[in-house]
């Protein structure tokens, strides 16, 4: 649970620069990539990230411009990574312009259940870095190159001049 706005934004800049580069390497014929027959594509995960950033944040009130239909999912890679940053910096500003501190002990009813808005940003990156999780392995079953995220991918070793750790 976050105390503070500026703390929530530097970890939120951090995860949203891991996303961005996360999204900027699909292509648009990777985002077909099943999960498994009759489950989410690479390209429904990848635009539910998006969406979510305005269908969770508004549960507390805040208001702000992006994308909140998770459906249809766009056909184009680039156009889900550029309402990604969009998203993601209408929501900083939203934050920054909407809320301070205190705020963020305010408690809402979300999906159901009380939460702080200060944890409801917490859950925001999670939920981020969960769908971000997913994308890496649809990204690999697709033949792309993942780009490191907390660390090198197997690609990145090379690239820093080491060796890949054994598999």
């Amino acid at each position: 649970m976050f105390q503070t706005v500026d703390v929530f934004l530097q970890m939120w800049n951090y995860e949203v620069s891991q996303t961005q580069k996360v999204l900027d390497h699909l292509t648009d014929e990777s985002l077909q990539q099943e999960i498994a027959p009759g489950h989410w594509t690479l390209g429904r995960v990848a635009w539910h990230t998006v969406t979510a950033i305005r269908i969770i944040s508004s549960q507390s009130g805040l208001t702000f411009e992006a994308p909140d239909k998770d459906f249809p999912v766009p056909e184009s890679a680039q156009y889900i990574a550029e309402q990604y940053k969009a998203a993601s910096e209408a929501f900083q500003k939203a934050v920054k312009s909407q809320w301070n501190d205190s705020k963020l002990q305010e408690v809402h009813n979300i999906f159901r259940r009380d939460m702080s808005i200060g944890a409801l940003l917490m859950f925001l990156i999670h939920h981020q870095i969960h769908h971000r999780g997913q994308m890496t392995v649809l990204m690999r079953q697709a033949g792309l190159t993942v780009p490191g995220v907390y660390g090198p991918s197997k690609e990145d070793w090379a690239k820093i001049g080491m060796e890949a750790p054994k598999m």
